[in-house]
């Protein structure tokens, strides 16, 4: 008798801006169980997680975000008006590149993929193949937020327009099992607002967690508006009247806000129609959209939830 076949299995990483971060609790807890992973498809914060996750270093990834504060954050915006995006996005690609030393999606010792979409067509993307940095710049140009990836007379954009959380793509790749990672499934309902969950450090499994800093969101915050107002165009002189601290705040959140709406009904449906093998939902919603500093809450909850929700696999792989 030949022996039994192995499972393939997939891990689809969806979209989620700063509760992205949750992906690497959810890898962790994965890693933990003894889960090999043989596909990897991100989208968005998904696709960088992804592409760092497929390169081996996600250990490095986890402890730098666990120190994130907002100067840093503030360090990653390049403004670019008047582009077709608020944000270059090359200083998030150089960030990027420090944790891959693969140039090319194929170099990668597991398979990955990352989804965006074409602006003119409305196509989904799938990138399969070469610059990883391109393909992940590419995979989280939120539209009105970071400038478009121009590629073989294609506007690449975000992939969570089309599918925030591909499923179906890592069925595409080969995957018999996949394992979906949703992180919109509560942010119509919290809208990104309520208080920030307290959490011990030692309940985080991963080696090490380091204690938050005060946050200067207003500094940050300053900082992002100086930049705006230092740009010498006469045609920005009413936004430059217009833009004040406490205000370009809700530029952002209404830029993100209406994006995730949007994806979390597609991610609804999608669900329904192609669902994933093994459904992780983190209860993150009440994280605003640009909490990229509050990394240990979310890789927490990806991890606990993870570890709830891995009893349903038992036996399929």
């Amino acid at each position: 008798m030949s022996p039994k076949k192995k499972n393939k299995i997939g891990l689809a990483l969806g979209t989620g801006s700063a509760r992205g971060w949750a992906h690497i609790g959810v890898i962790n807890a994965l890693n933990e169980a003894n889960i090999k992973v043989d596909y990897v498809a991100g989208v968005s914060i998904g696709a960088l997680v992804g592409a760092v996750y497929a390169s081996g270093n996600i250990n490095a990834l986890r402890d730098v975000v666990l120190q994130l504060d907002w100067k840093q954050i503030f360090s990653f915006v390049d403004i670019v008006f008047p582009k077709s995006g608020l944000i270059d996005g090359n200083k998030i690609a150089d960030f990027v590149r420090k944790y891959i030393k693969a140039k090319n999606i194929e170099e990668l010792p597991v398979p990955f993929c990352a989804v965006s979409t074409d602006l003119t067509t409305g196509r989904e993307i799938i990138i399969k193949k070469g610059d990883i940095i391109e393909a992940v710049r590419a995979s989280i140009s939120t539209p009105g937020i970071f400038t478009p990836v121009i590629k073989d007379n294609m506007t690449l954009v975000d992939g969570g327009l089309v599918n925030p959380i591909p499923v179906s793509v890592a069925r595409k790749m080969g995957a018999d099992i996949v394992i979906a990672v949703d992180l919109t499934h509560d942010i119509i309902s919290n809208r990104g607002v309520g208080k920030t969950k307290t959490v011990s450090p030692k309940s985080i499994k991963p080696d090490k967690v380091l204690v938050s800093r005060p946050m200067k969101k207003q500094k940050f915050l300053a900082g992002l508006n100086t930049k705006i107002h230092s740009i010498n165009m006469p045609a920005l002189t009413n936004i430059k009247q217009w833009m004040r601290i406490n205000t370009l705040p809700n530029i952002f959140e209404v830029l993100f806000g209406s994006l995730y709406i949007m994806e979390a009904q597609i991610t609804s449906i999608q669900l329904k129609s192609d669902p994933p093998d093994l459904l992780i939902q983190p209860k993150l919603g009440h994280l605003r959209y640009l909490e990229f500093h509050k990394a240990q809450e979310a890789i927490l909850e990806g991890y606990n939830t993870t570890k709830s929700s891995l009893k349903s696999l038992s036996g399929k792989y």
